[in-house]
């Protein structure tokens, strides 16, 4: 075997698989079909990972989703971890679904759109009047001329071709960026889909309870990409300077608020935010969300000694409401104390002895005797329920949605093509579009009423001027 037939067989090898790629896979990947279906998934799988909470613990869907009786029949807690409903914009089979989604646009913009668009700025003049019978509007005058026709197309904002060479011959377009249109869409499309998967890999979700004056960093992580580490702050960290609530005359809540300082690594203030629901603190690509509160802690004093401060924790109402309690020791061996409830920052707290009897109902500043002590309640401490997200893929999906209502804009304009030929004292003109054929047929009548219109003598007097 010579050395030309060796490298032409492996030539020939390399070509066989771009071939099949070309003949079998490129059609179906470009399929508007398969785009569609692919859509219809996406879309489907999205309104899932909405209705499905995301990002809980175990505990949170045995509760929510048991299997006797399971939801629909069949959605179960196992249903939704296996599967990884939990998750869903984490998934291997979701991300799989985007990418081919991707490929699809992709594919299809380089092998349809762009090749339309090439298409579309190739012209050349119509130089025989038979020409003009296959175009779906044309139309023989023998009034008006090139000139007039000319002037009468800028008007409409055409854009003419005329070659010196060939007077009598004329071509003329608008609209030419309605083929670029559905390539812009695609662009936005694909950047949307880059957007997001790039925020799945690498973006987070935290959940935060502070009390008021405590300092954090974000470390109670619920749910992360395999690349956010990078994401997660590490040189500044956040303090809960203040929390309250506002209430409404009847005692429910109107608003809670949160007054967040974001500190240096020497505990410098770099930014400051009072933060309330829907209005978040945004820093270095993380936001912290008003989300929950709680009460922390109590404050107390017993007689005239130091003030204390005790934890209160979320007691279990089987759903009859939100009550924080603690136990404050009366003696200081422990032996005796009390029980204080609080269910709100109002400052009401309900104090209780040993056997479960209400002694009395206090508000913060106030004192009571208890077990021979005068109890005073200082302050009822509220805490914060912080939702702390980054999603680095978030200004890419932006982008990709500016490109996409741009692309949707510029698709609306149609492209527009008329052609001309001068032959004696006889005018063939003729065009075409790519939508909206009514209005394109109504300008085009429009124009040889007006060509109509005009005398020959204007006609060649408009000649000799040019």
């Amino acid at each position: 075997m010579t050395l030309e037939d060796s490298t032409s067989k492996k030539i020939s090898l390399w070509a066989v698989p771009g071939q099949y790629f070309r003949r079998e896979f490129l059609p179906v990947l470009t399929d508007l079909r398969l785009a569609i279906a692919l859509l219809l998934l996406i879309a489907i799988f999205s309104a899932t990972g909405t209705v499905i909470e995301q990002g809980q613990s175990p505990a949170f869907y045995q509760a929510n989703y048991p299997e006797h009786p399971a939801l629909f029949g069949f959605l179960t807690w196992k249903v939704i971890q296996v599967v990884g409903l939990d998750h869903v914009y984490r998934t291997w089979w979701f991300l799989s679904l985007l990418i081919l989604f991707g490929t699809s646009l992709t594919a299809c913009s380089f092998t349809r759109q762009l090749p339309a668009l090439k298409a579309a700025q190739r012209w050349k003049y119509y130089e025989e009047p038979r020409q003009f019978q296959k175009l779906a509007l044309s139309a023989e005058v023998d009034t008006g001329s090139l000139n007039s026709l000319n002037q009468i197309l800028q008007n409409h904002r055409y854009k003419i071709f005329a070659d010196p060479e060939k007077e009598n011959l004329l071509y003329a377009r608008k609209g030419i960026v309605g083929r670029i249109g559905p390539i812009i869409v695609h662009i936005g499309i694909v950047a949307i889909l880059l957007g997001g998967i790039w925020g799945a890999m690498t973006g987070f979700i935290a959940q935060e309870m502070v009390a008021g004056g405590d300092t954090f960093q974000v470390k109670n992580i619920i749910d992360a990409g395999p690349l956010a580490a990078a994401q997660v702050p590490k040189d500044w960290s956040v303090r809960v300077n203040r929390f309250w609530i506002d209430y409404t005359p009847t005692g429910g809540i109107d608003q809670f608020y949160s007054d967040l300082s974001v500190l240096n690594n020497q505990g410098k203030e770099v930014d400051r935010k009072k933060i309330f629901v829907n209005e978040p603190l945004r820093y270095h690509g993380v936001t912290f969300y008003q989300t929950d509160w709680g009460i922390a802690a109590v404050r107390v004093q017993f007689n005239n000694s130091p003030i204390f401060q005790l934890p209160m924790v979320k007691l279990n109402t089987n759903g009859q409401g939100a009550i924080w309690g603690s136990w404050i020791p009366t003696k200081p061996d422990l032996s005796e104390g009390v029980s204080v409830l609080a269910k709100d920052l109002q400052g009401m707290v309900l104090i209780y002895d040993v056997n479960g009897k209400l002694i009395n109902t206090v508000r913060a500043g106030m004192s009571a005797q208890v077990n021979g002590v005068k109890l005073k309640i200082i302050e009822v401490i509220g805490s914060t329920g912080l939702q702390i997200k980054a999603d680095p893929g978030i200004p890419i999906v932006y982008s990709g949605f500016g490109l996409l209502m741009l692309g949707v804009v510029m698709s609306y304009f149609s492209h527009s093509q008329i052609w001309a030929l001068q032959k004696g004292d006889r005018l063939y003109v003729g065009g075409k579009t790519n939508r909206a054929q009514v209005a394109f047929e109504q300008e085009v009548l429009e124009i040889l009423d007006r060509l109509s219109s005009q005398p020959k003598s204007e006609d060649k007097e408009m000649a000799i001027e040019v």
